[in-house]
């Protein structure tokens, strides 16, 4: 038996509870996860703590033991401005991301600019696309003072309602309507709030992409993690961010190689099938088993086939062929690497959507479902905002105007795809207007489908994610009509107050 006598553990109520301002993200990241491995408080361990005692912390556990947890604790704000609307949605395609970005629905894009790819020798690709993203961003012009004239024409100022009010209120909804002529060129600007293990993952991801402002932007986002963060507090000490945890961010081969053998795959076994027509939301009931969705997803976020399509195909095959579609989706998986978004499969809800590229930018946000993107492409045609919440197009006699600018946008983005300026399929993509449609696949439980059609269906939401937000409640109503009475969703086809904001 043991001579040491037992000391009780003291009784204590007084929980302490206390902001944390001023500490380097790593520091901070490392005295938090002390918690795990010492008794010290707090304000002990970042007494304790410095810099090159973190850094060293961090090498160990994070790069050699792989506890990436770690990373989680440390958080960076970032100002990311002048990008393309085109990268910004690649930057924010993470599930794990907190942000804000210039509104479409709420600002003036005229003065934002647009991205110049660089077409090096090529001028006649050069001048081709500076006059088409020219006249696109006067069509934008054109077309928000005309609808705001047919708005102004039809909805009436309330008595009780303030002039600047009135006039505010409808120019949103004006620009609801323009945004579809911005292209994916134009210039915008964003914050984000990210941990280190996302940063360090979207560095990563950003490096390996074919489009070379974004890979630029990867190298901007990795050096201005592993420097001194701007404080407008001049006589603040500096900030370091995340030098240790972001540095050896690289291009991820696991992405880049089996994304290319995956888009070579698809090409090959769905040759000679036509992209059959789809609804704008289809809600594909569960039939398959877990290998056929799994091949079928694989498939899918490398081509502009809906799901449904590729599902039924896949599920007609011998279990071999599928089996080698998988190990596509895995045969590049380094040490550290996750597996690629599409093996995040198994969710009661599939909502495969096609809509707008302005529209979905808006159904990006909801980061509690896993979204599965497919490239953008002109294969799908584009959107005409001429109906639903008095849209303005036809008042204004502006339809046809409007269809010929897109499509003349679409030509020219066809025809710098097939030139032979440096990397001219990506440079032509940032030439599609926000009114091209794009096909992603959502994968939900049943909270987040309530969550999003009750949202996105209220009178005040963009009309593109509203009718999104409606076909998604109705769908869940055919599968699971006993349900459908628990979402609160507001009915697209009824007509709403265009002053209500």
């Amino acid at each position: 038996m043991s001579s040491e006598t037992f000391v009780a553990p003291r009784a204590s109520n007084q929980t302490s509870v206390f902001a944390v301002h001023g500490a380097d993200p790593e520091v901070l990241a490392f005295a938090m996860a002390k918690y795990s491995r010492s008794s010290l408080s707090m304000r002990e361990s970042l007494a304790e703590i410095s810099a090159q005692r973190a850094e060293q912390f961090l090498n160990t556990f994070y790069f050699q033991y792989g506890h990436r947890s770690i990373a989680d604790l440390a958080h960076i704000a970032f100002a990311v401005e002048r990008l393309s609307l085109l990268a910004a949605i690649v930057l924010v395609d993470e599930q794990r991301w907190d942000g804000q970005e210039r509104s479409t629905r709420y600002q003036d894009f005229m003065k934002s600019g647009f991205y110049m790819p660089d077409f090096g020798t090529d001028r006649d690709a050069a001048k081709l696309y500076a006059e088409t993203a020219e006249g696109l961003f006067a069509a934008y012009q054109r077309t928000t003072a005309a609808v705001l004239d047919a708005l102004r024409a039809k909805v009436a100022r309330p008595d009780a309602m303030k002039p600047d009010a009135y006039e505010r209120t409808l120019k949103a909804r004006a620009f609801d309507v323009a945004r579809y002529l911005l292209p994916l060129a134009t210039n915008t600007s964003l914050g984000q709030i990210v941990n280190a293990r996302t940063l360090e993952t979207q560095v990563s991801r950003l490096l390996s992409h074919p489009a070379a402002e974004i890979r630029e932007l990867g190298v901007k986002l990795r050096d201005a993690a592993t420097g001194a963060a701007w404080n407008p507090d001049l006589d603040a000490a500096a900030v370091n961010t995340a030098p240790t945890l972001v540095k050896y961010a690289e291009p991820n081969n696991y992405q880049m190689a089996t994304q290319k053998e995956l888009t070579a795959a698809a090409a090959e076994l769905l040759k000679g099938v036509a992209i059959a027509d789809a609804p704008v939301v289809d809600l594909v009931e569960r039939t398959e088993s877990l290998e056929v969705e799994l091949a079928a997803t694989l498939l899918y976020s490398a081509s502009h086939y809906s799901y449904r399509q590729v599902r039924d195909i896949v599920a007609g095959w011998p279990e071999t062929r599928i089996s080698e579609v998988i190990e596509l989706g895995l045969r590049h998986r380094g040490r550290h690497d996750e597996a690629l978004r599409a093996f995040h499969a198994g969710a009661a809800l599939r909502f495969d959507i096609l809509m707008d590229v302005g529209g979905f930018r808006d159904m990006h946000r909801h980061r509690r479902v896993t979204q599965i993107l497919q490239s953008f492409t002109t294969a799908h045609g584009y959107e005409t905002p001429e109906a639903g919440d008095a849209a303005g197009l036809a008042e204004a006699g502006i339809v046809r105007e409007y269809q010929a600018t897109v499509e003349a946008a679409h030509a020219a983005s066809a025809k710098i795809a097939a030139g032979a300026a440096p990397e001219a399929e990506q440079s032509a993509l940032y030439l599609l207007p926000l009114a091209t449609r794009m096909r992603c696949m959502f994968k939900m439980d049943f909270a987040e489908a309530q969550y999003i059609s009750e949202l996105r269906s209220a009178p005040a939401g963009h009309f593109s994610y509203r009718r999104v937000a409606w076909e998604m409640y109705l769908a869940l109503g055919r599968q699971h009509p006993s349900l459908a009475k628990y979402v609160r969703a507001t009915d697209f086809t009824k007509p709403i107050d265009l002053l209500q904001r």
